[in-house]
């Protein structure tokens, strides 16, 4: 058996995951399961504040792609190309009508970002939060939480500078949250 290899598919946008089931379900007890790996539609638990409440989504890493690991025969090929909603094989040049697999780096690099989940228990801001700077360049500054993007990472936060309220966007590192 010979070594299997990762290879990206483009899909139309919103059909990644029909894509991944036909592959899955197509080759199931043919000769092409065997030269079939995983089928992966990178996804990252995330979450959006709605209504003041934490809504935990899952959220798409690559638009319009599917990754899979597969020996891929000339037989296996043409029936991926032949699945609703596959445009082509990322990687084929002018030069080469075969796509150019993923160096393993590369690979570990996209399953690393895709195992990457958010710490739900870590998260300790929402809006409205009266939060305290503590560090540069508004240090000790005070202000309230107005958004949360990238995960509870990302903080919007009003701060009063020269007399005016003034957004500023700083990592949740920067602050901490101000007794009650």
């Amino acid at each position: 058996m010979t070594e299997k290899n990762w290879y990206v598919i483009h899909t139309y946008s919103g059909h990644e995951n029909k894509v991944k089931l036909a592959i899955e379900k197509g080759v199931e007890g043919t000769d092409m399961e065997d030269d079939l790996g995983r089928v992966l539609v990178p996804v990252r638990q995330t979450f959006i504040i709605r209504d003041g409440k934490k809504i935990d989504r899952e959220r798409k890493l690559f638009t319009s792609y599917v990754i899979l690991e597969a020996n891929l025969t000339p037989k296996l090929r043409s029936y991926i190309l032949s699945v609703a909603g596959v445009t082509k094989f990322l990687g084929v040049g002018k030069n080469s009508r075969e796509p150019t697999p993923l160096p393993e780096d590369e690979v570990n690099r996209l399953l690393g970002i895709a195992d990457a989940d958010y710490d739900a228990k870590s998260f300790n801001f929402m809006p409205g939060d009266a939060v305290k700077v503590v560090t540069d360049p508004f240090t000790d500054f005070e202000g309230v939480v107005t958004q949360i993007a990238d995960g509870g990472n990302k903080l919007t936060i009003d701060v009063i500078v020269f007399g005016r309220r003034t957004p500023v966007e700083l990592s949740s590192s920067q602050v901490e949250i101000l007794k009650k």
